[in-house]
């Protein structure tokens, strides 16, 4: 499922959409296992790397993708790591954009 999350593309949101919740939220969260849903509210995982070079690396490719779908998550860097928080802000909630956005950040460093 996240292979085919990640070959779609993020939709833009102009508002009047609900916010996930319930089982679907669960149903596209079994779909990026390793991202972890908070509040119901937004995605969020931590990667790892050797130092802050790689991180870097990895921060800028994510950049690229977010600028390619139009959909920019929140991210920390820091030496040896990045974090990377996903939500939709016209809904102040997760759609299946956010979803599509973190298997797509997921193929960058399975």
């Amino acid at each position: 499922m996240t292979e085919q999350l990640a070959d779609k593309k993020c939709v833009p949101c102009r508002g009047g959409v609900l916010a996930l919740k319930g089982k679907e939220l669960g149903k596209l969260n079994h779909s990026v296992p390793k991202w972890t849903v908070a509040n119901e509210h937004h995605i969020h995982r931590e990667f790892k790397f050797p130092d802050f070079v790689r991180a870097l690396e990895f921060v800028n490719r994510v950049g690229a993708v977010a600028e390619e779908q139009g959909h920019h998550p929140d991210i920390l860097l820091a030496w040896g790591k990045a974090e990377i928080t996903l939500w939709t802000h016209k809904v102040d909630g997760l759609t299946e954009s956010d979803f599509i956005m973190a298997a797509k950040i997921d193929r960058l460093n399975p």
